[in-house]
C-alpha cells in the first residue's frame, strides 16, 4: 500500500476519529512495509503451490451448474478505494439480482460445490490475485460493498486506513455470521444495525493494535477456527435471540 499524508486522505476520512487511529499507525511504517513484502512474497509462494489444486476447484464448478467460474464484485479496500474481488463462485448464476447481498444459512442460491467450499473457506483463494495487486492483504478487514461502507460511522472509516483482508479477528469470531442471519426477513438492516457494528469492534481493535507478528498469530488462528476449533464471538447468542 501507498501510505498518504494525512491531507491526502478523502475527506470523510479526515475526522478526529479517524485521526488516533492514523496516528498509531504512521508510527508503525516499518511494520506496515514488511506486512506488504511479506503479502506479495506468501502469495506468489501459495500461488504456485495451489495452482493445481485450484484448476481441480474450478471445474468442479464448472460442472456443478451454469455460470463462471469466478464471481467479481465491486467491494472497498484502502483509503475508500474500490475494486473487483476474486473469488470462486459458489452460488447461482446472477445470485446478488435475486436476493440480498449477504448470504444466510441454507441458502437456496448456494450451490451443492459451493457449500463444501464456503464451509473451508477454498472459494477465497482466488483473492491471493487480490493479495498480489495490492488491493487487498492476508489480514486486515474483510472488504464490504460500497452500500454498506455508505453506513460506516466516523471511527468505522478508521478500518480503511489498511488493506481488505482475506481474515481478521472478526472473520474467526463471526464465522457463523451466515447462521445469525438465518430466517431473519430484513437481512441488511440486521446486518447493519446488529452484525457490522460488533465486528467492526474487532476490526478498529486490530487497528489500533496493529503488529506485524500479531498478524502472523491471527492468520495460524484462522488455519485452526477453519479446522474447527471455536472462537464464537461471545455476543451471538444474545444476538441470534434478537434478530431470528
Amino acid at each position: 500500500m501507498v501510505w498518504k499524508k494525512w491531507e491526502e486522505l478523502p475527506e470523510n476520512m479526515q475526522t478526529d476519529a479517524v485521526k488516533e487511529y492514523y496516528s498509531i499507525l504512521a508510527s508503525r511504517r516499518a511494520e506496515l512495509i514488511l506486512k506488504r513484502i511479506f503479502d506479495f512474497l506468501a502469495a506468489l509462494v501459495l500461488q504456485v503451490l495451489l495452482f493445481i489444486p485450484m484448476v481441480v476447484i474450478a471445474l468442479l464448478i464448472a460442472f456443478d451448474s451454469p455460470g463462471g467460474v469466478f464471481y467479481r464484485q465491486e467491494r472497498v479496500t484502502t483509503y475508500g478505494r474500490t475494486f473487483r474481488i476474486h473469488k470462486f463462485r459458489t452460488m447461482v448464476k446472477n445470485a446478488d439480482r435475486i436476493g440480498s447481498e449477504i448470504t444466510v444459512s441454507s441458502d437456496s442460491r448456494i450451490t451443492k460445490i459451493g457449500a463444501k467450499l464456503r464451509k473451508n473457506r477454498l472459494d477465497e483463494l482466488p483473492q491471493l490475485l487480490d493479495v498480489l495487486k495490492g488491493d487487498m492483504s492476508f489480514v486486515g478487514t474483510r472488504p464490504e460493498v460500497p452500500k454498506y461502507v455508505g453506513k460506516y460511522t466516523d471511527e468505522m472509516m478508521a478500518t480503511l486506513l489498511l488493506p481488505a483482508g482475506i481474515t481478521s479477528e472478526a472473520s474467526i469470531r463471526f464465522k457463523g455470521e451466515a447462521k445469525l442471519l438465518k430466517d431473519v426477513e430484513d437481512v441488511d438492516r440486521i446486518y447493519v444495525e446488529e452484525i457490522l457494528p460488533r465486528k467492526m469492534v474487532y476490526n478498529l481493535e486490530s487497528v489500533r493494535n496493529f503488529r506485524f507478528f500479531g498478524e502472523i498469530s491471527t492468520m495460524l488462528r484462522t488455519i485452526l477456527a477453519v479446522l474447527g476449533k471455536d472462537y464464537a464471538d461471545k455476543a451471538e447468542e444474545p444476538m441470534k435471540a434478537e434478530v431470528i
